[in-house]
C-alpha cells in the first residue's frame, strides 16, 4: 500500500490518467532497484576513462546514487518512467547543405529539461501529499536507460539509444521516483533486444565512437570521440584529427540514430509543440523576448536552416537571445562558436572558391578576445587555403 493507503492498482491508475492529460502517453513503472550487470557496465565505463571531462559522473557520491537509488530517495520503491517523443524530420538540404548548421533534433526547440520536468512535477502533485516524489531529467543521478529498459519502454541499441520496437528512439525520458508501490513494476518485463546482427550505427558513426557490445551485451561508446560530446561537453579545443569529421554538425548529432532501422521504419509522432524547430527570428514555443532584445533573422539564426556564417556573426548579446530557453545554452557562448568554426572550416575545405562573407567572418573571429575561438577560426581559414 501507498503511505495513504491507496493500494499500487489505483495509484497506477491515477498516475496513467494524469500523465495522459499532460501528454505524457508513454510511461512504464521499473523495480527500484538497478541490475548488478548495468551497475558493472557503468563502473567499467569509467574506469576506462571513456567518460572523458564528465568528472560528474565519476564521482563516488555519484556512482554511489546511481547503483543504489535509495541514495537518492530514502525509501524509494517504484520508478515511473515516461518518455516524450520530439520531431526526428530534417529541413530540406539539412545536413547535406554545408553551409548550414546542423543542431541536433532534440535541441531544436524548448530545453526539455524544463518542459519535461514541469509535466513530472505536475504529475507529482496528483499523488497523495504523503506520497514521497522525486522527479529527474537527465540531471540526477540516475542509469535512466537501465530503469526505462526495466519499465518496457524500450531496449537499449548498440548505439546505447533505448529503442522502442513500435517508436524508435526520437524521445526524451524522465524519471519519478516513489516511496509507494505502483503496480506494474515487477510485471512489466524488458522488450527484447532487436538489434541483432545489425552494424548500421557502428558503421556509420564518423569518429568510431561506438564500439559495439562488451562481453556481457552492453553497449560500449568512447564519449570523448563522440561529435555530441566534443560540441556539447569538450571544454577546450577539439582535437585537430578528429574536426574533419565532425562536419557541419554544431550542437550534438543524430546520425547513430538516422541510420537505425527501427527510426527509419516508423511515421513521426506528434509531440509537444515546445520541440518543434524553429525558423530565422523566431524563439522556442513559450520563451518570450526580454525587454530591449534584438530578436531578428539576423541576430536570431534560428535551428532549422542556420546559416553557418550568421552563426558566427553572433556576438554575446546575439548568443543570450539565441540560446535562451534552449538546450543549446549547455554549449556556452565560446564553445558553440568554436563548434561553428570547426564546421565553416569544412565547408570552406570543399569549396574551389569560398563566399568572401564567410572567410571575412572567419578572420574577425580571429581577433576575438577567446582563444578557444581564435585557434578554431584560423584552423578554418587554413582548410580554405588548402
Amino acid at each position: 500500500m501507498a503511505p495513504s493507503g491507496m493500494d499500487a492498482h489505483t495509484l497506477a491508475h491515477r498516475l496513467r490518467s494524469h500523465a495522459t492529460d499532460l501528454g505524457l502517453v508513454w510511461m512504464g513503472v521499473a523495480p527500484a532497484t538497478i541490475p548488478d550487470r548495468d551497475v558493472a557496465a557503468y563502473r567499467r565505463w569509467i574506469q576506462t576513462g571513456h567518460h572523458g571531462e564528465m568528472e560528474y559522473l565519476a564521482r563516488p557520491d555519484a556512482m554511489a546514487r546511481r547503483a543504489a537509488l535509495a541514495e537518492t530517495l530514502p525509501g524509494v520503491r517504484s520508478v515511473v518512467m515516461v518518455a516524450e517523443p520530439y520531431p526526428p524530420e530534417d529541413a530540406e538540404g539539412v545536413p547535406e547543405d554545408r553551409s548550414l548548421g546542423v543542431v541536433a533534433r532534440y535541441a531544436r526547440g524548448r530545453d526539455y529539461h524544463k518542459v519535461l520536468l514541469r509535466k513530472l512535477q505536475a504529475l507529482a502533485r496528483s499523488l497523495p501529499e504523503d506520497v514521497g516524489a522525486r522527479p529527474y531529467v537527465d540531471t540526477g543521478p540516475l542509469l535512466e536507460r537501465a530503469l526505462g529498459r526495466r519499465a518496457g519502454l524500450g531496449w537499449q541499441g548498440k548505439n546505447t539509444m533505448l529503442i522502442h520496437p513500435k517508436r524508435g528512439s526520437y524521445f526524451f525520458l524522465g524519471s519519478l521516483l516513489l516511496d509507494a508501490e505502483v503496480e506494474g513494476a515487477e510485471e512489466a518485463g524488458e522488450v527484447e533486444d532487436h538489434c541483432g546482427t545489425c552494424q548500421a550505427c557502428l558503421d556509420a558513426c564518423p569518429t568510431g565512437a561506438l564500439l559495439g557490445r562488451d562481453e556481457t551485451g552492453a553497449p560500449v561508446m568512447d564519449a570523448t570521440r563522440c561529435i555530441s560530446y566534443l560540441t556539447i561537453e569538450q571544454d577546450g579545443p577539439i582535437p585537430e584529427e578528429l574536426r574533419p569529421l565532425l562536419g557541419n554538425r554544431v550542437f550534438g548529432c543524430d546520425i547513430c540514430q538516422e541510420v537505425c532501422p527501427w527510426n527509419q521504419r516508423f511515421a513521426a509522432e506528434a509531440g509537444e509543440p515546445g520541440y518543434a524547430a524553429r525558423g530565422a527570428g523566431e524563439r522556442p514555443v513559450g520563451v518570450e523576448a526580454l525587454p530591449a532584445e534584438d530578436v531578428s533573422a539576423e541576430t536570431h539564426p534560428g535551428t532549422e536552416t542556420p546559416p553557418l556564417v550568421e552563426l558566427m556573426h553572433m556576438t554575446r548579446d546575439d548568443w543570450d537571445t539565441f540560446s535562451r530557453g534552449s538546450a543549446i545554452r549547455r554549449a556556452g557562448y565560446e564553445g558553440f562558436k568554436r563548434n561553428v568554426a570547426v564546421a565553416m572550416g569544412n565547408w570552406l575545405a570543399v569549396l574551389e572558391d569560398p563566399p568572401e562573407a564567410a572567410v571575412a567572418v572567419l578572420r574577425e573571429a580571429e581577433g576575438d578576445e577567446s582563444a578557444l575561438v581564435r585557434e578554431h577560426a584560423t584552423w578554418a581559414l587554413g582548410r580554405a587555403q588548402k
